[in-house]
């Protein structure tokens, strides 16, 4: 199941809504209102003198309609994500006693239980057919059995890493009760494509959260822009994806493989951030502060400042738990760049050439740090910025051809002589004029300038009933939309959803 889908639109999210309200009546109506927390210091001397946990009937509904989106899809691997929540669930219980007793050593030895449980569970599902194929190249046949990759195991395994090393930094507290550490790696509005949520971000918000009607109508607003991002745009897009570099690349002119790249471009950024705007959106509504995972990455005047904006839940998970940890900007830097990028490479997919992407970004920041950023003052700005846009644009054929030779195939066109542009090219370029235009302009922090200059002149409660009107009007608007263009439609999966 996916988000853009009519029957998640239409059926399960309205049953969703249904039983959580019902829930949160139980909660404040019905079940005791004592508000403790379930989860508690263990370094305290005294328990708080009430462990009933709030919020539980809102809790256990979000749980089991988590559990319902994911088995939707794959129900033999809901069992595997259970497995992976115990395993971390034991492990925090481990370092949080061996901290409770002192014993350093103990809890360090528990976490790295848990977090080497973790990556091996991410190798077998997401690399070991990578590896064997790699080996068989080799000539070594490792005859290793083929696994389907389970749906979002690599961002609910990063999230079990973040919560033992949130607990094991006392950065967060130890979640006590299995049921609510399933909750924080399940919730269903980002476990399948993101962002990846920190645990320390979440942690009290699992029991202590509040919805105001503000926070339903900002997530209900994001999740319909992120619809549109989805549907609108991305959807399209792909069509032009396919047209371009999908056919024999080799009869494309100059143009036609420059366009095609420049859609797949557009085609992801609006496909991944469409789809961290309606998780967002979603947690919002139901009292859920999820960080920002982009930043308008196309408006970057460097390809250092473009990963400071695209994908951020994932740079910022890399700089804190493995950047910083082998020595960050102290020893060894260049070193470290390098090693993170390769684990960013692998990390989005298990082909030589998410590795070569990986370490291809590893060596531009490299070359920005230490022969462009020291001269900065003497180059002019705007060179520094088509440089970064070209250098991420040409970015984008590693990431889409796991074929080699058919990705050789289009640096050789996209760098040739051949400029006559053919009618499938015209066509892509002409007949998705006002899509290209709409892509292009939303790359840019317009919407986000235009809602602040209205907010800034529409003041008063009319005011605000006025810029409530209208978004309540553009979201109506974008899925009337995004049913038009989806009744049908047959290419509707997210492109992240597969990493």
């Amino acid at each position: 199941m996916v988000f853009s889908d009519l029957f998640f639109i239409f059926v399960f999210i309205p049953a969703f809504a249904l039983v959580y309200l019902l829930a949160t009546w139980l909660d404040k109506r019905v079940l005791p209102k004592r508000k403790a927390s379930i989860y508690y210091d263990e370094r305290a001397t005294e328990r708080p003198a009430a462990e009933t946990p709030a919020f539980h009937a809102r809790n256990t509904s979000l749980v089991i309609f988590s559990l319902l989106f994911y088995a939707w899809g794959e129900p033999i691997y809901i069992f595997l994500m259970l497995i992976c929540v115990l395993i971390n669930y034991l492990a925090g219980l481990g370092i949080a006693a061996g901290q409770r007793r002192g014993e350093g050593r103990g809890a360090k030895i528990w976490l790295w239980i848990g977090v080497i449980c973790d990556i091996l569970l991410l190798g077998t599902f997401k690399y070991l057919g990578f590896f064997n194929d790699t080996f068989a190249y080799l000539g070594l046949d490792l005859n290793a059995p083929r696994l389907a990759l389970p749906i979002g195991i690599s961002f609910y395994v990063f999230q079990s890493i973040s919560y033992l090393v949130d607990v094991y930094r006392n950065d967060a507290p130890v979640q006590r009760r299995y049921w609510d550490l399933l909750l924080y790696i399940s919730m269903f509005p980002q476990l399948i494509a993101g962002p990846i949520v920190r645990y320390d971000k979440v942690a009290n918000e699992i029991h202590n959260r509040h919805v105001t009607s503000e926070d339903f109508a900002d997530g209900a607003y994001r999740f319909f822009i992120g619809l549109g991002k989805k549907v609108i745009l991305s959807n399209i897009l792909s069509e032009i994806v396919a047209r371009c570099l999908e056919q024999g690349v080799e009869d494309m002119s100059v143009w036609g493989a420059w366009l095609g790249l420049v859609a797949f471009a557009l085609q992801v950024y609006f496909d991944f951030s469409g789809y961290s705007d309606m998780a967002i959106g979603m947690g919002r509504a139901m009292g859920f502060h999820f960080n920002e995972n982009f930043d308008h990455p196309f408006c970057a005047d460097s390809v250092t400042d473009f990963w400071r904006r695209w994908h951020m839940s994932l740079g910022s998970f890399f700089r804190d738990y493995a950047y910083i940890p082998m020595g960050g900007n102290r020893r060894h830097q260049m070193l470290n760049l390098l090693t993170v990028w390769f684990l960013t490479g692998m990390w989005h997919g298990a082909s030589w050439n998410f590795i070569f992407w990986g370490l291809y970004f590893g060596v531009i920041l490299v070359i920005e740090k230490y022969a462009i950023f020291p001269y900065r003052r003497l180059i002019p700005g705007f060179i520094i910025r088509i440089w970064g846009l070209m250098a991420v644009l040409v970015s984008w054929a590693l990431f889409y051809f796991d074929n080699f030779d058919r990705m050789k195939q289009w640096f050789a066109t996209a760098f040739s002589s051949k400029t006559q542009m053919n009618l499938l090219e015209e066509t892509a370029l002409t007949d998705n004029f006002w899509i290209w235009i709409i892509a292009i302009l939303l790359c840019m922090p317009l919407r986000r300038r235009l809602e602040a200059f209205a907010e800034s002149r529409l003041t008063g409660t009319a005011g605000q009933y006025t810029l409530a009107a209208g978004r309540a009007t553009a979201s109506a608007i974008i899925l009337i939309l995004c049913v038009a263009l989806l009744v049908g439609a047959t290419n509707n999966a997210f492109i992240y959803t597969r990493f």
